[in-house]
């Protein structure tokens, strides 16, 4: 077991003891265990998994949707800081639908790169949250 803190910039999300976490990186997702070697990366964009107990079945896991941030694994702590982080339980797929919806006009009628990159940024960030949602309400139902 280590200890794994998510921090946004509202706070902590989730301090606690956990035996397993999956982190998006540049590189791809990592899994980090207890006595991973020190690291400092960059998160990306993406999902990351929280497994509290060996024996816990992918349905136990819990997921955040997050933007990216900075990890740093050091002596069996593993801090990831983010802008933003949202838990999947408190995701509304309709909302979050809505506003990818929302997003993807908005890239269509981009008139300058800048304003093509905010529109593309807002696509990522809907997509995974809509992603995260969906991988809560599948372990759901088995």
């Amino acid at each position: 077991m280590f200890n794994f803190q998510l921090v946004s910039i509202s706070g902590k999300k989730f301090d606690d003891d956990v035996y397993e976490v999956i982190l998006p990186t540049l590189d791809g997702e990592i899994g980090i265990l207890q006595d991973h070697m020190p690291l400092v990366s960059v998160a990306t964009t993406g999902a990351i998994a929280i497994r509290r107990q060996p024996r816990d079945s992918d349905a136990q896991r819990e997921y955040f949707a997050t933007n990216g941030g900075v990890i740093e694994i050091d002596h069996n702590t593993v801090r990831v800081l983010v802008d933003e982080a949202d838990h999947a339980d408190n995701i509304n797929e309709a909302e979050a639908q809505k506003a990818l919806d929302r997003a993807h006009k908005m890239k269509a009628e981009a008139k300058d790169q800048v304003s093509l990159e905010h529109a593309q940024t807002l696509v990522d960030r809907q997509s995974i949250r809509l992603q995260v949602a969906g991988l809560k309400r599948r372990h759901q139902k088995h």
